[in-house]
């Protein structure tokens, strides 16, 4: 009998797909909205009055407060690394350590996939790769998504904000490369 399951070659072709994108992005472009955010200090999420939501942490260097919701850019998790450099742990930063467990707002684009409904894991990117193609896009230019079970979104070209709990963990590819270190467990979606 035949177990040919061209469900579990689209799987592996599209992350071979992902990972090509990934790697062929812009390393220094800046996160939709970030340029705003650090300008004026406002993320575009009030409260009923208009003023700011007192529920979003601003401040990447506040205390840890686990039940706090923190709003960061792209920026906020870059660290020193040169594109041929092999990743190690020591690289991160304390700052960026102390995200991990943390629930988080993270704004960015979704990279494209086959599945335009019903999508429950995605890479989330810096840019929507309009500015350039290149070798190497950087390990903390992308966060692998998984929403929570019951949870689901739909494919959009403009920029999501996700929201949920940040993780460090190294992603391999197949070649034993590590093409993702940034994870979330992804509570909400908006787009």
């Amino acid at each position: 009998m035949n177990n040919y399951r061209p469900a579990s070659h689209a799987v592996v072709l599209l992350y071979v797909l992902v990972v090509g994108i990934i790697l062929a992005g812009c390393q220094e472009a800046t996160t939709p909205g970030a340029a705003t955010e650090r300008a004026t200090g406002a993320s575009g999420v009030a409260g009923s009055d208009g003023a700011p939501d007192p529920a979003v942490d601003k401040s990447p260097a506040a205390p840890i407060v686990s039940n706090r919701l923190l709003d960061l850019s792209f920026d906020d998790i870059k660290f020193e690394m040169e594109k041929t450099e092999p990743f190690q742990r020591s690289m991160l930063t304390e700052k960026i350590e102390g995200y991990a467990g943390r629930k988080i707002r993270i704004r960015g684009y979704m990279l494209p996939s086959f599945v335009r409904d019903g999508i429950t894991k995605f890479v989330l990117v810096r840019d929507n790769l309009e500015c350039c193609f290149g070798p190497g896009a950087a390990l903390y230019d992308c966060v692998m998504v998984q929403l929570q079970p019951g949870k689901s979104t739909s494919y959009s070209v403009r920029p999501i904000a996700v929201t949920g709990k940040f993780s460090i963990s190294e992603w391999r590819d197949f070649d034993g490369a590590i093409r993702a270190i940034y994870h979330l467990e992804g509570q909400k979606v908006e787009q």
